[in-house]
């Protein structure tokens, strides 16, 4: 009976000391993979690292690539295009102006009436359409035909005292976010269509002539006065309510930014200098690259999986397009090399920009103590439902190194303008203001990244300077800036200044 009995205790013991060792291989195993888990991070977060040495590196590398594609074409991976506006508002304009902002699956007309200095904008109107599919892969006829026909329904309802003066034209900005080499401020041959359009018969043609010929067709009486980018539009719109503003940055899906040069520190403007002695320049800067930007593993194979491989690289590491993307590459890896969400990979987190931005910003945003914006949205986009608090951290950890890059490297971008427009140093003691137009959905709506980038630039800046440097929000320049560029280049401004 005793010898059943310590044989017993024995099996027991010998049971319990096998669970025991399990747990303990499980617990070093778990571990194992954590502290792989967490190497990947750090090293990613290493690889991020955005000092501010290497910020002024990268400020100064877009300096010189500023100044290279200023002096000839193709100079620099900047293409520093020529807007051929030389005249920004000043909010002088009178008169009702018309808007037309193309630049994806949909479009918008809009019409502004301005009142001058008093007034400014007196009223506004607008309405978006949808492009019907079959039109965007169609021909150059059908699309600007269909154009056309939408523009002249808006302009059927002109309400009371929302006319343009007896015996004049109507006057339209066209707002057309597609690759254009511009020839003059009302004309453009179109270089290739993106977002989905594939209209062969319309590359190469001019895409304002294409609108005027389709206007004219339906006896629609309105004048093309000015061809301009979204990224321009917005420094009008910033330079209409305050006059100080001098560049001007979108950061949203993509990114750009504009500002105002010199015309006769334009090497390759062999035209007549513009009375202004000013020239905006539509810098195309998503296109921008430095041996000093801290690109990483998941950036390189982000951009050779892109459509446009080797190209934007700027861009695939500041904008919204990107971001989330980057997110998700990293916790692949994790998810892959070290387990990270047990033992098989989550399929959704193979979905490459599944995870979007607006999606990392509510992550990253998230206050909770027990980090339930985090859990349902891995729950609700990765079907990923058993995160512990101490993995939620990790993905935060992550989500602010990607935003934290990406704004730091921003701000850099706007410090490299501000230094090409010797607004970095104070001249004689005399402080001039410098006010920077922001526009576009991350700025706008990724808090976190907005703050990051403008506590960056007040750093690269120091004390003294960042006081008169100040970043304003500027909202819908690819409408209503449309709209103030015809107003500054309207045919009657000279019969009416005489």
């Amino acid at each position: 009976m005793g010898k059943v009995a310590v044989g017993a205790a024995v099996v027991c013991a010998a049971a319990v000391c096998a669970a025991a060792a399990l747990v303990v291989r499980h617990r070093m195993r778990s571990s194992g993979k954590w502290a792989r888990a967490m190497a990947i991070l750090r090293e990613f977060e290493e690889r991020c690292g955005t000092p501010i040495g290497k910020l002024r590196q990268v400020a100064d590398a877009m300096t010189v690539e500023m100044h290279a594609g200023l002096a000839s074409e193709g100079g620099s991976k900047l293409k520093m295009l020529i807007s051929y506006v030389d005249n920004l508002p000043t909010g002088d304009e009178k008169g009702l102006f018309y808007a037309l902002d193309l630049g994806g699956t949909n479009f918008r007309v809009l019409r502004v009436l301005l009142g001058g200095k008093e007034q400014r904008v007196v009223k506004q109107e607008f309405e978006e359409v949808s492009i019907p599919p079959h039109l965007m892969t169609g021909t150059s006829d059908a699309l600007f035909g269909f154009i056309a026909d939408e523009l002249a329904k808006f302009v059927a309802t002109e309400g009371e005292g929302l006319h343009v003066s007896p015996g004049r034209q109507r006057e339209l900005g066209f707002t057309f976010s597609f690759p254009v080499k511009q020839t003059s401020l009302a004309s453009g041959n179109l270089i290739k269509w993106t977002k989905g359009f594939s209209i062969e018969d319309a590359v190469g043609q001019d895409v304002v002539g294409e609108l005027t010929k389709a206007m004219e067709r339906i006896n629609l009486d309105m004048r093309v006065a000015a061809l301009v980018n979204d990224t321009v539009g917005t420094l009008a719109g910033g330079k209409y309510y305050n006059e100080d503003v001098i560049a001007a940055v979108i950061l949203g899906t993509g990114t750009n930014a504009a500002y105002v040069e010199r015309a006769h520190a334009i090497p390759k403007w062999h035209g007549l200098l513009p009375k202004s002695g000013e020239m905006v320049i539509n810098m195309e800067w998503g296109n921008f690259r430095s041996s000093h930007l801290p690109i990483t593993e998941y950036d390189q194979s982000l951009d050779v999986d892109s459509l446009n491989p080797g190209e934007q690289i700027f861009e695939k590491i500041i904008s919204g397009m990107y971001l989330g993307e980057i997110v998700r590459r990293v916790l692949l890896k994790m998810a892959e090399e070290a387990a990270f969400f047990g033992d098989t990979v989550p399929p959704k987190l193979e979905v490459p920009f599944i995870l979007r931005t607006p999606h990392m910003s509510a992550m990253h945003h998230d206050t909770s103590s027990d980090l339930r914006v985090v859990a349902s949205k891995l729950k609700d986009i990765l079907e990923i439902s058993n995160t512990s608090l101490k993995m939620r951290k990790v993905i935060v950890e992550l989500c602010d190194i990607v935003a934290t890059r990406g704004a730091r490297l921003s701000a850099a971008g706007v410090f490299g303008i501000i230094k090409k427009m010797g607004r970095d140093t104070v001249r004689d003691g005399e402080k001039q203001k410098t006010v920077i137009a922001l526009d576009g959905g991350l700025f706008e709506h990724y808090t976190k990244f907005s703050s990051c980038m403008e506590s960056t630039l007040k750093e690269l800046l120091g004390d003294d300077i960042s006081e008169n440097i100040v970043i304003e929000h500027s909202n819908d320049g690819s409408g209503i800036g449309a709209a103030l560029l015809a107003a500054s280049h309207s045919q009657y401004l000279e019969a009416e200044e005489s």
